[in-house]
C-alpha cells in the first residue's frame, strides 16, 4: 500500500508530465522519468510506468486536438516508431549511458533547428519533399533512441513534424495520435517482464489524464508563435538534462 504521501506524489509526477504532454505533444517520458526516480523507484520501474501511462495521456491529447491529426502521415509514423520501441525496449542497456545521451541531445538540437529551418535557409526548407519511407525510418530512428532510456520518441516528435513543414499544431497534434501507439509497442516487453509497479502506474495515470486534458485546452488556443518558442526551450531543456544526468551517473 501507498502512503498518502506517496500517493499525492505520484500523483503530482501524473499531473506536471500530463500537462507537458497536452501543451506540446510529448510522450512526457523525459519529465516523468527522473521524477519517478527521484521519488524512489527503479530506472526500470520508471521506464515501465512511463510506458504505461504514455497511451491513455497521449489519448486524451490527441482527442482534445483531433481536428489537426494528419492521420496520412501518422499511420506511416506508426509503423516505424512502434518497430523503433520495440527494438529500443529489447536493447535497453546494450549501449552505455553517455553514449545515448549524447546522441539524442545532438538529435534534440538537429530537429529544433528543423523548427525554423523555413526562416534559417528558405531554400532548403522548400526543397524538402518528404516521403512516406521519411516517415517510416526518421521515427524508427527516433523512437529506436528514446525506446533505450523507456521513452516513446513523443519529445523528438513535434520539432521533426515542424521541420516536415508540418504547421505546429499539427504537429502536436499528429506526435500525441502516433505515440499513442509507439508507447504501447514498447509498453507490451515492459508488462511481460514486471517493470511495471502497478499502484504507482495508476496514481501517475490519473494525475497525466487530468494534466493532459489541461495542457491540450491550453495549447489549442496557444498562438503557434509561443508554442514554437515552448517547444524549443523544453527539447533543449531536455537534451542537456539528459547529457547532465548521464555524466552524474557516470561520476
Amino acid at each position: 500500500m501507498l502512503t498518502f504521501s506517496e500517493f499525492v506524489i505520484y500523483l503530482c509526477i501524473g499531473l506536471v508530465s500530463g500537462f507537458m504532454s497536452g501543451m506540446f505533444g510529448i510522450g512526457g517520458g523525459s519529465v516523468r522519468i527522473p521524477l519517478l526516480n527521484l521519488a524512489g523507484l527503479p530506472l526500470i520501474s520508471a521506464f515501465g510506468i512511463n510506458l504505461f501511462v504514455i497511451p491513455f495521456s497521449s489519448f486524451v491529447g490527441a482527442l482534445k486536438h483531433r481536428e489537426n491529426i494528419n492521420k496520412n502521415i501518422g499511420v506511416y509514423m506508426i509503423v516505424g516508431g512502434a518497430l523503433g520501441s520495440i527494438a529500443g525496449a529489447i536493447s535497453v542497456g546494450l549501449i552505455p549511458n553517455l553514449a545515448l545521451a549524447i546522441i539524442f541531445a545532438i538529435i534534440a538540437i538537429l530537429t529544433v533547428f528543423g523548427i525554423y529551418l523555413d526562416k534559417i535557409d528558405p531554400r532548403i526548407s522548400q526543397a524538402l519533399d518528404p516521403t512516406p519511407r521519411d516517415f517510416i525510418l526518421i521515427p524508427f530512428f527516433l523512437n529506436l533512441i528514446t525506446g533505450m532510456r523507456g521513452g516513446s520518441g513523443g519529445s523528438l516528435f513535434p520539432p521533426f513534424l515542424k521541420a516536415m513543414k508540418q504547421d505546429v499544431h499539427k504537429a502536436i497534434a499528429t506526435s500525441l495520435f502516433v505515440t499513442i501507439f509507439t508507447s504501447l509497442a514498447a509498453m507490451v516487453i515492459y508488462w511481460h517482464r514486471g517493470n511495471i509497479v502497478w499502484l504507482p502506474a495508476l496514481c501517475v495515470l490519473i494525475g497525466s489524464i487530468a494534466g493532459a486534458r489541461i495542457g491540450s485546452g491550453i495549447s489549442i488556443k496557444a498562438k503557434p508563435f509561443w508554442l514554437e518558442i515552448g517547444l524549443v526551450v523544453l527539447v533543449m531543456v531536455l537534451a542537456f538534462s539528459v547529457i547532465y544526468k548521464a555524466l552524474c551517473i557516470r561520476n
